[in-house]
């Protein structure tokens, strides 16, 4: 299987894996949380029929990759996601972020530049700001993301059975456009993923981003559900495709967090349509913000 180094932790090196499949143009999809690199099924088969280049991984602590005790901040994963950009030697490449992905597609051109970043996609994604705070009243309050961790330090399996009722939201979908087999899906590969990295990614989800999205100078797509339970839409999606020049934002109606599984055909169409230069229509944004 292929991995990439991105240091050590004592004895143990700390590997991320990876797949790099198809010809063209590279696009590196980056997964959410508490998923891998597999959760991007919908959407593999569809960009390879569009002759990309698709490289997927997952991210420290989850799916095959090393489960180390630290690294658990966007620094770290965006230098992790450097090292494995170096490693494969790509050039005008697109990074896609799903959920905390998108906070790695921030945090990348922030840190790195975009001299070879080609285009980027943010879809349900966490930047520009989550957390509540002076000059950002409109964010979430830091008790909700403590409760969440205190929730995931009590049981975490129990945690995740909860977390996933909101991220597909079930009460609409179940039986519908998710089935039960697929949400057990998550659960099992959440269920695998490190207890350290399940507890410590929590607070990166209210990162501030928006220094990060000042930097972002190439063509950005944002993708939002319009009824996100884990990230809203207005503090969120909304802002982002504000705060970076030009970007696009598609609005899929209806759509819970995990919108690359259940609004799929919407997703992919925008993203396959923006990624070959296409234009979206204005009846593919759904509707506007």
């Amino acid at each position: 299987m292929p991995f990439v180094n991105v240091g050590k932790e004592n004895s143990t090196e700390i590997d991320l894996y990876y797949e790099d499949h198809g010809e063209g143009k590279p696009v590196v999809l980056i997964h959410g949380y508490p998923l891998s690199g597999t959760s991007w099924e919908k959407q593999l088969p569809v960009l390879l029929k569009a002759g990309f280049r698709v490289i997927t991984y997952d991210r420290r602590g989850f799916g095959r990759s090393s489960q180390p005790s630290s690294g658990y901040n966007y620094d770290t994963f965006a230098e992790d996601l450097h090292k494995l950009v170096n490693h494969l030697g790509l050039k005008d490449y697109a990074l896609v972020g799903f959920s905390m992905g998108g906070g790695e597609v921030a945090r990348y051109i922030g840190r790195y530049g975009s001299k070879n970043v080609s285009k980027a996609v943010f879809i349900a994604s966490v930047p520009p700001y989550l957390l509540r705070a002076e000059g950002n009243p409109d964010g979430v309050d830091q008790s909700v993301f403590d409760g969440i961790q205190q929730a995931i330090a009590a049981d975490r399996y129990a945690f995740f059975t909860n977390f996933f009722k909101d991220f597909y939201n079930t009460d609409v979908f179940l039986g519908k456009r998710v089935s039960q087999d697929a949400v057990q899906a998550s659960w099992n590969v959440a269920a695998s993923s490190s207890p350290i990295a399940s507890y410590a990614c929590v607070p990166t989800w209210h990162e501030d981003f928006r220094k990060d999205l000042d930097g972002i100078n190439v063509p950005t797509l944002v993708i939002h559900g319009d009824a996100d339970r884990i990230v809203p839409l207005n503090v969120s999606g909304a802002r982002t495709a504000k705060l970076v020049k030009d970007a696009k934002l598609v609005v899929v109606k209806d759509g819970p967090h995990c919108i690359t599984w259940t609004h799929s055909e919407q997703v992919n169409t925008a993203l396959s349509d923006f990624l070959q230069g296409r234009e979206i229509s204005v009846a593919r944004e759904m509707q506007a913000v």
